[in-house]
């Protein structure tokens, strides 16, 4: 009886050392590290521009078209009253073109009538002497000076009623389509100034946290210099680098466990969304010395599956890999 339990204990000694030899021989899990990132955006101006107002400072939250900058620039004002002024002169001009004065026509009609009033007076004398030379009262040069009147008189006729259709008419298609052509080139001037002087006035492109404010008050800013930059905390996600070799099954769409320090070592499920190979300059790692192939770095880009409070760009994360259930 005791021979068979020496034996038990030793068959159950036994086992627990394999048990022992096991996990002592079992490699330690892989841990990576990543980090939380968001989206960062630099707020510049389009304009040239000095500092007039600032609404936002480092800290503050900002919704999304909240104006938070206001600059000035009296060249672009005094840009803005020259294209109004233009503009007034060219829809000025287009009005003359098209229409022609009252006092115009009536005094070209008044031309026209006094011209038909010659025309029938030299009529009524060129009759007369050729009457008169038939009976020898008048002589041949009287005949010829009153037909010269009269056909003097009838071209002037004609050049009244020219000048009165002119001035009925008014400018030519030509002249009008010019004038037409200045005014909407006035209109393009006048908005692009308009445009220019708007955007002296800087607003908040995403909802999101200021992190860094460049700009003082009284400062003058060129066009494209940063003024402010905003991280959208609303929608953060976390970064992997990973070896190819630990990509082994992974996918868009895959959900694993990470856990941040900053929040107490708080487990967040994450869906994997861009799988990414990073730069061969600076990520390949060689291993042909001892016979291997080289090995490109990728990064593991994933979405908290809820929302988190609390992350942050810049804190750590860390998962075990491969993930459980891979």
């Amino acid at each position: 009886m005791w021979r068979v339990v020496r034996v038990l204990i030793g068959i159950v000694i036994l086992a627990g050392l394999g048990v022992l030899l096991w996990f002592a021989t079992r490699p330690p899990p892989l841990i990576v590290q990543g980090e939380v990132s968001a989206n960062r955006v630099d707020i510049s101006p389009r304009v040239s521009g000095r500092v007039a107002k600032l609404n936002a400072d480092v800290g503050d939250n900002v919704e999304r078209g909240t104006v938070i900058a206001e600059l000035e620039s009296p060249q672009l004002t005094a840009a803005l009253h020259m294209s109004e002024a233009a503009l007034a002169v060219a829809q000025a001009d287009l009005v003359r073109v098209n229409s022609t004065r009252p006092e115009t026509i009536a005094a070209r009609q008044a031309e026209l009538a006094a011209a038909d009033a010659d025309v029938t007076l030299y009529q009524e004398d060129s009759g007369r002497q050729a009457r008169l030379i038939t009976t020898g009262a008048s002589t041949q040069s009287r005949v010829d000076e009153t037909t010269r009147n009269l056909e003097a008189a009838i071209r002037k006729r004609e050049s009244a009623q020219a000048n009165l259709q002119l001035a009925v008419v008014g400018a030519s298609k030509e002249e009008k389509a010019l004038a037409a052509t200045q005014v909407e080139q006035a209109k393009a001037s006048l908005n692009q100034q308009q445009t220019d002087v708007h955007e002296l006035t800087i607003v908040a492109p995403i909802s999101g946290q200021v992190t860094t404010r460049v700009a003082e008050l009284g400062e003058n800013f060129s066009a494209g210099a940063p003024i402010f930059s905003l991280i959208d905390l609303q929608n953060p996600w976390f970064t992997f680098n990973l070896r190819e070799d630990l990509l082994k099954g992974l996918k868009v769409g895959d959900t694993f466990d990470v856990t941040v320090p900053a929040l107490g070592d708080k487990t967040i499920a994450v869906k994997v969304t861009v799988i990414n190979a990073q730069g061969q300059y600076a990520t390949w790692r060689a291993t042909r010395a001892t016979g291997d192939f080289d090995l490109r770095t990728f990064e593991v880009r994933a979405n908290p599956v809820q929302p988190v409070q609390g992350l942050r760009p810049g804190m750590s994360a860390i998962a075990s890999w491969p993930p459980a259930g891979r």
